[in-house]
């Protein structure tokens, strides 16, 4: 291939929405880390989603949270050894196993979801309020 065609079907990684995505993923966790005690994005991700909904099977939160199932099971079992979650049988199907919050995984996700909101403001504090919810906006449509 001539230097040429290289030039002109140049690819610049830095202008790459993934590559980008990621890199901000990156800096975000990092941030949350900061914040977040104890807790990381996918567990307090299951935690808020928990708290908003109630008890739910293992596979409905994993769709709430956007994890596929070994996921979703590793971060069930690691919030279960820190006390934060049960499970139990589902009254009306008993294939289900419902997951819910203990008193101290509420008691948890009240006082991260404090830490979770410091984190996020840090993470767009680079940007205005009206960039972040064009931000917020956008990255909605390419869900």
């Amino acid at each position: 291939m001539s230097d040429d065609v290289l030039k002109t079907d140049a690819y610049d990684l830095s202008d790459q929405v993934g590559f980008n995505l990621r890199r901000v993923n990156q800096r975000h966790v990092a941030i949350f880390a900061k914040h977040v005690d104890g807790l990381t994005p996918m567990q307090f991700a299951a935690l808020a989603r928990l708290s908003e909904c109630g008890a739910v099977s293992q596979n409905k939160l994993g769709r709430l949270t956007a994890m596929d199932s070994a996921t979703i099971k590793g971060v069930v079992e690691r919030l279960r050894i820190k006390g934060l979650v049960t499970s139990r049988p589902d009254q009306v199907d008993q294939r289900l196993h419902l997951i819910d919050l203990t008193p101290d995984g509420k008691n948890a996700f009240v006082i991260a979801r404090a830490q979770a909101l410091a984190a996020r403001a840090e993470t767009v504090a680079p940007l205005t309020a009206d960039e972040t919810r064009t931000l917020e906006a956008l990255l909605a449509k390419l869900v």
